[in-house]
């Protein structure tokens, strides 16, 4: 799959590192690694503003839509219409919904469909593949 932004693994490092991006959203962000639950900066950050892709700052998410799912990592019931890309996951044995930015293709996390708001979404994203924009 092709996006709109590309950049060779040292570019997308080198910017990762002048960011001053967590150490593990090179491994998150370009090669579909998670961040361990709980551990996230954005787990249980509830300031008002939005979320944008770490990668290439494409706006995700708006504050108002993150919820507590319990589940170690930050979760938002509604994306920005367009900001999202979702391919099959196969890994791991299971069939998932992996979720990449529609940008750089920078990956975010997984989204399921047991949300408790009336989207019926639960988008599950790491921290490291996020930045924070207060409003």
């Amino acid at each position: 799959m092709t996006f709109p932004i590309q950049k060779t693994d040292a570019e997308w490092k080198a910017l990762l590192a002048e960011k001053g991006a967590e150490a593990v959203a090179y491994q998150v962000t370009r090669q579909a690694a998670t961040e361990r639950p709980f551990t996230g900066k954005y787990e249980t950050h509830w300031a008002d503003g939005s979320y944008h892709c770490m990668c290439c700052s494409a706006k995700l998410f708006d504050s108002d839509t993150k919820f507590d799912a319990h589940c170690g990592w930050p979760s938002f019931s509604l994306a920005i219409p367009g900001a999202i890309t979702e391919i099959t996951d196969r890994s791991h044995g299971m069939v998932r919904v992996e979720t990449v930015c529609s940008q750089c293709g920078a990956h975010l996390g997984h989204v399921f469909p047991d949300g408790p708001t009336d989207t019926g979404l639960r988008y599950c994203m790491n921290s490291a593949s996020l930045h924070f924009t207060p409003k």
